[in-house]
């Protein structure tokens, strides 16, 4: 799960002060059913913005993991900016974190580290109730891939006077997999219900193709949202 959705996070920013979030998130895919808790945040300055979100899952019955953290992961980013009319912005991120693969001893794998470097552009509707922001980055996947890219699409849209929320993200990168497949795409939508100013009901539609797998992959999920 990739989030803060940095577009949701540009729209709380003009509509309060507050930027951070956490979701929890029931994960209806085959081969899955387990938890998986995000926490999210965003802080703007007068130099630009900061995000992070940390994801963890809890148990996995596919990896036969039936308690503690089966996964963790964050990422962590920093756009840049000298005045209030720039069109685009320079932007930096690390992704990274640890798998683990069965419930057996310290059977744990890394996800390699990744260190991105590139530039970002943000378009907004009059009112900001549809937010589209789109990056472009050189990418290095540690021990793996010394000069691959990624391509990230973000969205919000406000509908019913802001009691529904439809937001995401669209990852696509060259990777290079042990079955042969050198690209993969990764989204998120999701869908929220605000049923008040702080908590919303909703969830997420994984969409995935050689993420995994050397498949395209459909995992539903149903969450709760809690913004602090």
């Amino acid at each position: 799960m990739k989030k803060v959705l940095l577009a949701f996070a540009f729209f709380a920013l003009i509509f309060s002060s507050n930027a951070q979030n956490v979701q929890l998130h029931y994960d209806l895919g085959e081969g899955r059913k387990l938890f998986t808790s995000t926490v999210e945040m965003f802080k703007p300055d007068s130099w630009g913005s900061t995000f992070f979100f940390i994801d963890m899952d809890y148990s996995s019955d596919a990896r036969d993991i039936d308690n503690g953290i089966s996964l963790a992961y964050w990422e962590l980013a920093r756009a840049f900016k000298w005045n209030e009319n720039q069109k685009f912005q320079p932007r930096v991120e690390y992704n990274g974190g640890v798998l683990k693969l069965d419930g057996v001893g310290t059977s744990f794998i890394p996800i390699e580290n990744c260190f991105l470097a590139g530039i970002e552009r943000t378009w907004a509707s009059a009112d900001f109730s549809k937010i589209l922001t789109l990056q472009a980055n050189y990418k290095n996947i540690k021990a793996k891939e010394d000069a691959s890219f990624q391509l990230t699409a973000v969205w919000t849209i406000q509908m019913l006077e802001g009691k529904l929320t439809f937001t995401g993200f669209a990852d696509f990168w060259k990777e290079e997999m042990f079955w042969g497949t050198d690209f993969r795409f990764l989204s998120e939508p999701q869908l929220w219900f605000n049923a008040t100013e702080k908590f919303s009901l909703g969830g997420e539609i994984e969409l995935s193709s050689n993420f995994v797998t050397d498949a395209f992959k459909v995992m539903p999920t149903l969450g709760v949202k809690y913004v602090f």
